[in-house]
């Protein structure tokens, strides 16, 4: 019979994630002879060696991955257990991990304020990252939901669509087009365009719309994030297409203005997302259903005077937002 206690086990799961005595220590408030022991005795009741050591770092052996796994699901069951005990009692209270694509931390952290005011007994942790990042999150089972905006290829999710992200063309305010009705894609020819950085989805998607109306643009910047290229907008260096949701704070009020260009916007949605086998807790569920139920409101109120199309329940009875988009 498997002995260990549950302490043991948490100080093997921070040593393990951060291959390191001293960096578990340090997360545990421990002192590092403490956390050795610790783990030597944890080896001692599996009877086989839980790391080897190359250089200063620690590696898990096959009973070490065996073992990590296992502290996972335990722990995962506990935190469990505590939100549903929660629940009964009339709380809804316990952790909430979430990751959002970088364009989604313009309208996330709104939607949160309301939702932690309505449920203060909820942690949220909040990770905002590209989507390659949030794909090899999702391999981790690092987080409960993931809110990105392209449907990534991997198979075992569950996906719901809750919001239309529509790309349009931002320009400033005074920009030569700005106020004109149904201009023409071809308008855009020779215009100085700031771009996202090569392989972003958002470029992809502006590239393949000029290149099916054979517009070539020129692109005299190319900036690595949306807030450099509002910037650059606002500095009179270009126009550029992004998404609608990246001028919440200041809207068509400010320093831009979005063009009325033939073809724009680029109809695109973001998708919120939990693994296909994973249970989701009482607090991710809870807020699953909030997301799904407030966020086209909450978007129209953070963008007055842009039309986004209201959500439509499908057959499961869910909200889904229709797929079309007017400016």
């Amino acid at each position: 019979m498997f002995h260990a206690t549950l302490h043991q086990l948490k100080v093997f799961e921070a040593t393990a994630r951060h291959g390191s005595f001293t960096r578990a220590a340090e997360e545990l408030y421990l002192t590092q002879p403490t956390v050795s022991i610790q783990v030597k005795q944890l080896t001692k009741a599996v009877g086989l060696p839980l790391f080897e050591q190359i250089g200063k770092r620690l590696y898990l052996t096959q009973a070490g991955q065996q073992l990590l796994e296992t502290c996972q699901k335990v722990f995962e069951g506990l935190d469990q257990f505590e939100m549903a005990i929660a629940d009964i009692k009339g709380m809804k209270q316990g952790q909430l991990r979430i990751a959002v694509i970088t364009t989604a931390k313009y309208f996330v952290p709104r939607l949160l304020g309301p939702f932690c005011q309505r449920f203060p007994g909820i942690d949220i942790s909040l990770k905002v990252t590209n989507h390659q990042h949030i794909q090899e999150r999702m391999v981790n089972n690092e987080d409960d939901l993931y809110i990105i905006s392209q449907a990534p290829e991997q198979p075992d999710l569950k996906i719901h669509p809750f919001l239309e992200n529509p790309l349009v063309v931002i320009a400033p305010k005074n920009h030569p087009l700005v106020g004109k009705k149904n201009i023409p894609i071809q308008a855009l020819n020779g215009e100085a365009f700031i771009m996202r950085e090569p392989g972003s989805g958002t470029r992809q998607a502006i590239q393949s719309l000029l290149e099916e109306h054979d517009v070539d643009v020129k692109v005299r910047l190319e900036l690595g994030s949306n807030e450099a290229i509002k910037q650059a907008i606002a500095g009179g260096l270009g126009i550029s297409v992004l998404s609608v949701h990246t001028i919440i704070s200041e809207g068509t009020h400010g320093e831009f203005a979005i063009l009325d260009v033939e073809h724009f916007p680029i109809e695109r949605h973001w998708y919120v997302a939990s693994l296909g086998g994973k249970q989701l807790s009482v607090v991710a569920d809870t807020f699953l259903k909030y997301l799904l139920e407030e966020s086209h409101d909450m978007a129209q109120k953070l963008l007055p005077g842009i039309q986004l199309a209201a959500p439509k329940p499908d057959n499961n009875g869910s909200r889904e937002p229709a797929l079309q988009s007017t400016q």
